[in-house]
Protein backbone atom coordinates (compact mmCIF):
# COMPACT_ATOMS: atom_id res chain seq x y z
CA UNK A 1 0.00 0.00 0.00
CA UNK A 2 1.40 3.75 -1.64
CA UNK A 3 1.19 6.28 0.85
CA UNK A 4 -0.22 9.36 -0.15
CA UNK A 5 1.62 11.70 2.51
CA UNK A 6 3.59 13.01 -0.35
CA UNK A 7 0.67 14.41 -2.06
CA UNK A 8 -1.27 15.27 1.48
CA UNK A 9 -2.29 19.43 1.26
CA UNK A 10 -1.75 21.02 4.49
CA UNK A 11 -4.02 22.59 6.22
CA UNK A 12 -4.37 26.57 6.24
CA UNK A 13 -2.23 28.48 8.91
CA UNK A 14 -4.69 29.58 11.93
CA UNK A 15 -6.18 33.04 10.98
CA UNK A 16 -4.78 34.41 14.76
CA UNK A 17 -1.47 33.22 14.47
CA UNK A 18 -0.82 34.79 10.76
CA UNK A 19 -2.83 37.84 11.82
CA UNK A 20 -0.16 38.23 14.86
CA UNK A 21 2.59 37.64 12.58
CA UNK A 22 1.50 39.87 9.94
CA UNK A 23 1.02 42.40 12.98
CA UNK A 24 4.76 41.45 14.18
CA UNK A 25 5.84 42.15 10.45
CA UNK A 26 4.22 45.23 10.50
CA UNK A 27 5.99 46.51 13.38
CA UNK A 28 9.21 45.75 12.27
CA UNK A 29 8.52 47.77 9.09
CA UNK A 30 7.52 50.38 11.30
CA UNK A 31 10.90 50.25 13.22
CA UNK A 32 13.29 49.95 10.37
CA UNK A 33 11.65 52.14 7.37
CA UNK A 34 9.95 54.61 9.63
CA UNK A 35 6.46 53.46 7.64
CA UNK A 36 4.13 51.08 7.31
CA UNK A 37 3.08 48.75 4.86
CA UNK A 38 2.02 49.04 1.26
CA UNK A 39 1.95 47.43 -2.17
CA UNK A 40 0.34 50.63 -4.28
CA UNK A 41 3.70 52.58 -4.12
CA UNK A 42 5.69 49.60 -5.69
CA UNK A 43 3.72 49.56 -8.94
CA UNK A 44 3.65 53.34 -8.98
CA UNK A 45 7.54 53.18 -8.49
CA UNK A 46 7.68 50.12 -11.27
CA UNK A 47 4.99 52.54 -13.90
CA UNK A 48 7.45 55.75 -13.17
CA UNK A 49 10.88 53.53 -14.10
CA UNK A 50 9.21 52.66 -17.08
CA UNK A 51 8.18 56.19 -18.12
CA UNK A 52 11.77 57.58 -16.77
CA UNK A 53 13.20 54.93 -19.73
CA UNK A 54 10.89 55.20 -22.39
CA UNK A 55 10.85 59.28 -22.40
CA UNK A 56 12.83 60.82 -20.01
CA UNK A 57 11.90 64.07 -20.31
CA UNK A 58 8.12 63.34 -20.09
CA UNK A 59 9.38 61.97 -16.44
CA UNK A 60 11.33 65.18 -15.56
CA UNK A 61 8.87 67.69 -16.70
CA UNK A 62 5.36 66.45 -15.01
CA UNK A 63 5.01 67.06 -11.46
CA UNK A 64 3.55 63.77 -10.24
CA UNK A 65 6.81 61.84 -11.62
CA UNK A 66 9.76 64.46 -10.99
CA UNK A 67 8.69 63.99 -7.01
CA UNK A 68 9.46 60.35 -6.96
CA UNK A 69 12.04 60.32 -10.19
CA UNK A 70 14.60 61.10 -8.03
CA UNK A 71 17.45 58.63 -8.74
CA UNK A 72 15.85 55.13 -9.70
CA UNK A 73 12.58 54.69 -8.01
CA UNK A 74 13.03 50.75 -8.68
CA UNK A 75 15.52 51.80 -5.31
CA UNK A 76 12.32 51.66 -3.30
CA UNK A 77 11.98 49.18 -0.31
CA UNK A 78 8.54 48.88 -1.40
CA UNK A 79 9.48 47.46 -4.42
CA UNK A 80 11.22 44.57 -2.87
CA UNK A 81 8.52 44.18 -0.39
CA UNK A 82 6.13 43.45 -3.44
CA UNK A 83 8.90 41.15 -4.81
CA UNK A 84 8.76 39.27 -1.34
CA UNK A 85 5.24 39.12 -0.88
CA UNK A 86 5.08 37.05 -4.91
CA UNK A 87 8.17 34.52 -3.87
CA UNK A 88 6.18 33.84 -0.31
CA UNK A 89 3.30 33.41 -1.77
CA UNK A 90 4.87 31.14 -4.04
CA UNK A 91 6.56 29.02 -1.73
CA UNK A 92 3.76 28.83 0.52
CA UNK A 93 1.74 27.36 -2.33
CA UNK A 94 4.47 25.23 -3.32
CA UNK A 95 5.28 23.98 0.58
CA UNK A 96 1.79 23.13 1.08
CA UNK A 97 1.55 21.48 -2.04
CA UNK A 98 -0.83 23.72 -3.18
CA UNK A 99 0.35 25.59 -6.27
CA UNK A 100 -1.59 24.54 -8.79
CA UNK A 101 -3.21 26.76 -12.25
CA UNK A 102 -6.57 27.46 -12.05
CA UNK A 103 -9.43 29.99 -11.75
CA UNK A 104 -12.00 29.80 -8.84
CA UNK A 105 -15.47 30.72 -9.88
CA UNK A 106 -19.22 29.98 -9.24
CA UNK A 107 -20.52 27.02 -11.11
CA UNK A 108 -23.21 29.10 -13.03
CA UNK A 109 -20.60 31.56 -14.30
CA UNK A 110 -17.88 31.06 -17.53
CA UNK A 111 -14.07 31.27 -16.94
CA UNK A 112 -13.47 34.34 -19.02
CA UNK A 113 -16.07 36.25 -17.61
CA UNK A 114 -14.59 35.56 -13.90
CA UNK A 115 -11.42 36.60 -15.28
CA UNK A 116 -12.87 39.39 -17.26
CA UNK A 117 -14.11 40.75 -13.65
CA UNK A 118 -10.93 40.18 -12.32
CA UNK A 119 -9.04 42.44 -14.23
CA UNK A 120 -11.59 45.07 -13.94
CA UNK A 121 -11.90 44.65 -10.32
CA UNK A 122 -8.01 45.08 -9.93
CA UNK A 123 -7.98 47.99 -12.23
CA UNK A 124 -10.45 49.45 -10.73
CA UNK A 125 -9.01 48.99 -7.14
CA UNK A 126 -5.19 50.41 -8.65
CA UNK A 127 -7.39 53.92 -9.33
CA UNK A 128 -9.02 54.04 -6.04
CA UNK A 129 -5.53 53.15 -4.50
CA UNK A 130 -4.05 56.31 -6.54
CA UNK A 131 -6.90 58.55 -5.63
CA UNK A 132 -7.26 57.33 -1.69
CA UNK A 133 -3.28 57.88 -1.32
CA UNK A 134 -2.75 54.38 -1.11
CA UNK A 135 -3.96 50.51 -0.80
CA UNK A 136 -5.69 48.87 1.85
CA UNK A 137 -2.38 47.39 3.39
CA UNK A 138 -1.10 51.11 3.39
CA UNK A 139 -4.43 53.22 4.16
CA UNK A 140 -6.05 51.00 6.35
CA UNK A 141 -3.82 48.15 8.16
CA UNK A 142 -0.32 50.44 8.61
CA UNK A 143 -3.15 53.89 9.52
CA UNK A 144 -4.74 51.30 12.15
CA UNK A 145 -1.24 50.60 13.49
CA UNK A 146 -0.68 54.03 14.52
CA UNK A 147 -4.29 54.47 15.58
CA UNK A 148 -5.14 56.69 13.15
CA UNK A 149 -8.58 57.52 12.49
CA UNK A 150 -8.51 57.63 8.61
CA UNK A 151 -6.93 54.35 9.20
CA UNK A 152 -9.97 52.66 11.16
CA UNK A 153 -12.52 55.08 8.57
CA UNK A 154 -10.78 53.36 5.51
CA UNK A 155 -10.77 49.93 6.80
CA UNK A 156 -14.74 50.20 7.64
CA UNK A 157 -15.55 51.50 3.92
CA UNK A 158 -13.08 48.59 2.72
CA UNK A 159 -15.49 46.19 4.47
CA UNK A 160 -18.51 48.00 4.17
CA UNK A 161 -18.29 48.88 0.46
CA UNK A 162 -17.27 44.86 -0.15
CA UNK A 163 -20.34 43.92 1.94
CA UNK A 164 -22.92 46.47 0.31
CA UNK A 165 -21.88 45.20 -3.25
CA UNK A 166 -21.29 41.64 -2.79
CA UNK A 167 -24.61 41.10 -3.34
CA UNK A 168 -24.72 42.15 -6.86
CA UNK A 169 -21.62 40.12 -7.62
CA UNK A 170 -22.16 37.01 -6.03
CA UNK A 171 -23.00 35.01 -8.91
CA UNK A 172 -19.39 35.03 -9.89
CA UNK A 173 -19.09 32.65 -6.36
CA UNK A 174 -22.06 30.89 -6.07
Amino acid sequence: MESNIKNEVKPYMNPYLAGFLLGMVLLITFFITGRGLGASGAIKSTVIAVVGKASPETAQSNHFFAEIFKGSPLKSWLVFEVIGMLIGGFLSGFLSNRLTLRVDKGPGIKVRTRLIFAVLGGMLFGIGSQLGRGCTSGAALSGMAVFSTAGFLTMMAIFGTGYMIAYFFRKLWI
